[in-house]
């Protein structure tokens, strides 16, 4: 919890809630791309050549942000040419940390730092602004590239493409303006959603949030009938997107963020969609169920100031997924 205030670091919540208790979410604060000729992407400076061992990725197994950039990692073939470092999951008045004592947290190899804010202020001495995950880092340059989770993994989509050979296409031009329509909704009711009831200090605010995530569920229940995927038969970012917040919805969001009226387990079609993405190759080992529990129940002290552990129920994400037929 906490934020960089012109390189210092204060414990001042890490998020901001408006007058009527609502959770607001603030935007990444490095925008560069790795393009494949190194020139300027959408926003930022050029300079970002796709080179093998020139980028590192930090990441925690517990946010869903990050999490899209592991699997994008390793679906794209990338995982022999960017390296990867783990943080601890639980992050308290520190914020991220780089602590090694939880099984998979790696600690820092590039610097040997103990907090991911000496990272952002390495690249920026004076940078204002929360710490985030995920975080791609240039070796050469000694600099962020980028902290937005929804861009580096269209980065990490075509820009390597040349160099692995891997040309799977998770985000297609001719399903740009469709892609773009699931994620936004998918985004505001569920992605954030979830957050937005779970940290909502007001009743008023976590109904209207609550609603909004079951009505999107309702909503991808219905989809997914007719479509094995968000689109068609096609995988997109936009189910990579929505994957990772399902697998972390009964072991979390269900009881912390008390998104409580359904397990995910009741909606048939999306429990299948999400147990074939989870046995997708390597996807699997993205997976840290644990990471997620201890994260949010040891983090979020206004929600559960006491840090208990419940005890979860055993879901088996490996049981047969049964959508062939679609």
């Amino acid at each position: 919890m906490g934020q960089l205030i012109n390189g210092k670091w204060s414990t001042e919540w890490y998020d901001t809630k408006s007058s009527d208790g609502k959770f607001l979410r603030t935007t990444a604060g490095f925008r560069n791309w790795i393009t494949r000729d190194g020139a300027p992407g959408p926003s930022g400076t050029g300079g970002f050549l796709p080179e093998s061992g020139r980028y590192h990725l930090y990441v925690s197994y517990a946010c869903p942000w990050a999490h899209r950039t592991l699997i994008f990692r390793e679906i794209k073939g990338l995982c022999d040419h960017i390296s990867v470092d783990v943080v601890h999951p639980e992050m308290l008045e520190d914020g991220w940390s780089f602590a090694s004592n939880y099984p998979g947290s790696t600690g820092d190899h590039l610097f040997q730092k103990p907090f991911l804010r000496d990272i952002y202020t390495r690249a920026e001495p004076l940078v204002s602004g929360r710490v985030t995950v995920p975080v791609l880092w240039d070796k050469a340059s000694d600099t962020i590239v980028s902290n937005e989770s929804s861009e580096i993994i269209r980065m990490f989509n075509s820009a390597f493409d040349q160099l692995t050979g891997n040309t799977n296409d998770y985000w297609p031009e001719n399903l740009h303006a469709e892609i773009e329509a699931l994620n936004s909704r998918i985004y505001s009711g569920l992605n954030n959603g979830v957050y937005k009831a779970g940290f909502a200090t007001s009743q008023p605010a976590y109904d209207e949030a609550v609603a909004n995530v079951f009505e999107t569920l309702e909503w991808l229940e219905n989809h997914l009938k007719s479509n094995r995927y968000l689109i068609e038969n096609q995988i997109t970012e936009a189910d990579w997107r929505l994957f990772t917040t399902l697998i972390r919805f009964d072991p979390v969001y269900h009881t912390h963020f008390k998104c409580n009226r359904k397990w995910l387990r009741e909606y048939p079609n999306l429990w299948a969609y999400t147990r074939e993405l989870y046995q997708r190759p390597d996807v699997a080992k993205t997976v840290k169920i644990d990471h997620f529990v201890r994260h949010y129940h040891k983090s979020h002290k206004t929600i559960n100031p006491y840090g208990i552990l419940p005890i979860n129920p055993e879901i088996d994400y490996d049981e047969p997924h049964e959508r062939e037929a679609i």
